[in-house]
């Protein structure tokens, strides 16, 4: 049996009196790597490997970009063609994608069905959630 994992962006929050209070950009808004919407699927078998790749290229359906987003310098749609994750959200997600990559139960006794995990980046001013979901493809 092969199993793939899909990642959704559930919702992207904002905490602008952190911002203003903690950041060198005071106003710099939610998150510009991803759209809420946006749709990755991971592969990992003979033919492809997106966990080592870190995500690039996985990006299977694009959400709604947010209106009035400060765009940093070097950021780009995580996910597409040659761009990798966030290493913020990598982090906080890589562990999950992992473990439904190889099969296993993402988040055994937390979550009402062990093949999907609710997580979101530790940007504390603009976290993203992920739904992180196993699936399981008959051979």
């Amino acid at each position: 049996m092969e199993h793939r994992v899909k990642v959704t962006i559930l919702e992207k929050k904002l905490f602008p009196e952190l911002q203003a209070q903690y950041c060198a950009v005071p106003n710099s808004g939610k998150c510009t790597c991803y759209n809420v919407g946006d749709e990755f699927m991971f592969y990992r078998n003979e033919e492809r490997d997106d966990y080592w790749h870190m995500g690039a290229g996985t990006l299977i359906k694009s959400g709604k970009p947010d209106e009035g987003v400060l765009l940093s310098p070097g950021t780009m749609h995580c996910g597409t063609d040659g761009v990798p994750f966030c290493s913020e959200a990598w982090d906080a997600i890589s562990r999950y994608i992992y473990s439904g990559l190889q099969g296993g139960a993402i988040m055994h006794g937390w979550m009402n069905d062990d093949k999907i995990m609710i997580a979101c980046c530790s940007d504390g001013t603009r976290p993203v959630v992920f739904k992180i979901e196993r699936i399981d493809i008959d051979d």
